[in-house]
């Protein structure tokens, strides 16, 4: 097994050719937000990952293992729920009035633009429903928002 215990969000300070080179590991949401965890490489390598407490894995971000090789982190495909205004009777405060009631409950949700995503729940799903907005289940990579304290943002 090959340990990796640094990231380098999103490759900074990578070549381009290093990262088409490394090899890839893709995670769903529920890994990557665990600092503790094995997985298997598209190299067929067994990984230990072992992060600071408190670091999220996201899409782009780069592993560094112990040999010094570069796994890069792909944001896989899991299940979701997109959340999208009515286009009959939508307005634009109806995303942001979902935002604010699910971050209400402590919800991990993926702000977007057009759409919120968030893992699938029926009573959520229910509740969005009932604020007339359109939940559409499907398959699709999950990067929600780190939180107000998550340290992801660097000028």
């Amino acid at each position: 097994m090959l340990h990796a215990n640094k990231r380098l969000p999103q490759g900074r300070g990578l070549a381009a050719a290093l990262l088409r080179r490394a090899a890839t590991v893709e995670l769903d949401w529920d890994a990557r937000c665990k600092s503790r965890f094995d997985a298997t490489d598209s190299d067929g390598r067994h990984l230990g990952v072992f992060l600071p407490r408190g670091q999220l894995l996201r899409g782009g971000d780069v592993l560094v293992l112990e040999d010094g090789s570069l796994v890069r982190v792909i944001a896989a495909a899991q299940a979701v729920l997109r959340i999208t205004p009515c286009p009959q009777h939508g307005t634009a405060l109806d995303l942001p009035r979902a935002a604010y009631h699910l971050g209400n409950r402590h919800v991990a949700v993926e702000v977007q633009e057009q759409h919120l995503q968030i893992e699938p729940d029926p009573v959520l799903a229910d509740m969005l429903r009932a604020m007339h907005l359109v939940v559409t289940p499907l398959e699709a990579a999950f990067e929600p928002e780190g939180g107000a304290y998550a340290g992801q943002h660097e000028h």
